[in-house]
Formats: C-alpha cells, structure tokens, sequence
C-alpha cells in the first residue's frame, strides 16, 4: 500500500474514531438529579447540561462532603450555585462546611432573620466566600442554558430580615426545567403554603416532586399531589428517625395516586437522570 494511502485511510479512520466520540459525548449530555443520602435532612445536588453545578440545602452534618465527594470528580472545589431553602438545622448545617471546603459563585436564600449558632457560622462563612446573593422571591428565575431554567415560587414576597415563626413556612421552593421535565423542589412548606400555591393557581405542575419536610404528616396534602400530578415522588430522610417520618398518611396519599415514590433511608442516594426527548432514568445507591 503506498504510504500517502495509508496516511489517509488512518486520517480517516481517526476522524470516525473523534465523531464516534462526540457522539458519546453529546448522548450523555443531560440533567443529573441526585438526592443524596445525608440522613434526616435535605442535600440535592444538580448537574445541568452544560456541567453547572447547584446544591439546594446541605442536610444535618458533615456527611454532605463525603456524598459530593461521590458525585464530583476529586479535583472539583467550586459550586456555581448553593440554594438554602430555609435555616433550619438540618438543611443549612451541612452547608457551613461546603462553604469552607467549595468555592461558591452564587448563593439563593430567603434572608430571615435568624441568630442561632449555625446561622452565625453561615452569615460568617458567606461573607468571605464573596459569592453573589439572591433574596428568593416568586416570580425570580435563572436560566442556566437553552434548555435548562430554575424558578422561585415561594415565598410570595421578600422575607429578607423578617422574624418568623413558621420557618418551614418560608422555604424556597423552586421548580427546576429541563426540556419536558420538570422537577419540583419543595423544601419544608407545610399545608398552609401548599394550599396558598394551589389556590394561587402558581403551576406547580411537574414530572417529579421533592416531598416537602421528609414525608412530615403537616405537609403533602391532597391538593398539592392533585395539582402537581407527579409522576415520581423522592422522599429524604434518616433510617429509623425519632419523627416518624415519612407519615403513613403520606405514603397512602402517593399510593393511592399510583405514584411510584423513592426514599433516601431505603435506597441511599438517587439519582435521576434525564436526557431531553428521553424518558427520566431512576438509580438508586443499594
């Protein structure tokens, strides 16, 4: 074989080779969902499709750093985007460390006012992180890439600097788009506020809900399943917890509906995996 033909037949069998690849590449380009398994709390941790990074709450300990760990490749310290619903313990502590160990570029919160010692820590830490801050408010939204978009549908107005009562009440929820899918994220609301989205006529229609407060019997009335309809329900929380959660009230309201449901304490970290005109793929850690 003349060596110019040779040259020619490898330039094109190594151009097959690089198309096969983006091919690969272009098929695995999705969104990741992954509620992590952090014990009786909130952690989920978002991948878009352009490799964006956000982390709503960060669950009641440490243990958020090792399911990152698992989630993220070893050499990646920053976080585009860190979302804390609302102060409470078991969604901002885990957090606190984020902030030490991540570089954070943007940070969501509601702003209330709250002086507990994690609330200390976490004003603290965020005011040397630098990173831009985002009062949620209904009606805000980013928009991550032409397929991607986050929007905040709770709390109605500003709470920033407002004592409160009912924290959980004042939880940011967000309903994360991706294509087709939608995923809804509802922090801890109770009925009070799931009734107020409702009547509301907000859309809170999606493919998949975060059942708010870990199952709690305040929350996942039968006006929120009806209105979101959901296809799949995730529920986070600790194996053998003092709460009772998820409330036996909760789970025949889901199976009622045949909503087919996840749970953190059962299956460990779940992650849902979605391509655009796909179907949304369900792993599970056990």
């Amino acid at each position: 074989m003349h060596p110019n033909l040779r040259i020619i037949i490898l330039g094109i069998l190594s151009l097959f080779l690089v198309l096969a690849f983006l091919a690969d590449a272009q098929n695995e380009l999705g969104l990741k969902v992954y509620f992590l398994d952090v014990g009786q709390g909130d952690a989920i941790f978002i991948e878009t499709q352009d490799k964006k990074q956000i982390l709503v709450d960060g669950g009641p300990n440490n243990k958020v750093i090792q399911e990152l760990g698992e989630v993220m490749p070893f050499w990646d310290r920053a976080i585009d985007l860190v979302i804390l619903t609302h102060p409470d313990r078991d969604h901002i502590t885990g957090l606190i460390e984020v902030l030490k160990r991540y570089k954070v570029k943007g940070i969501i919160e509601t702003g209330i006012e709250c002086d507990k010692p994690e609330c200390l820590a976490w004003h603290d830490l965020k005011e040397k992180e630098e990173a831009i801050i985002i009062l949620a408010k209904f009606g805000d939204s980013l928009t991550f890439d032409e397929n991607t978009k986050l929007l905040i549908l709770n709390p109605f107005k500003s709470v920033a600097g407002e004592k409160v009562s009912k924290i959980n009440n004042t939880s940011a929820v967000v309903k994360l788009i991706f294509g087709d899918h939608s995923i809804l994220l509802t922090g801890d609301i109770e009925a009070q506020v799931e009734r107020k989205l409702v009547l509301a006529g907000v859309d809170i229609d999606s493919d998949y809900l975060k059942i708010p407060h870990h199952g709690s019997k305040t929350s996942t009335t039968e006006e929120l399943l009806d209105k979101t309809s959901p296809l799949m329900a995730f529920i986070s929380l600790g194996k053998n917890n003092p709460y009772g959660h998820p409330h036996q009230d909760i789970i025949s309201r889901l199976e009622k509906r045949n909503i087919k449901y996840y749970r953190t304490d059962e299956v460990g970290t779940i992650l849902l995996n979605c391509k655009l005109d796909l179907p949304c793929q369900i792993e599970t850690q056990n």
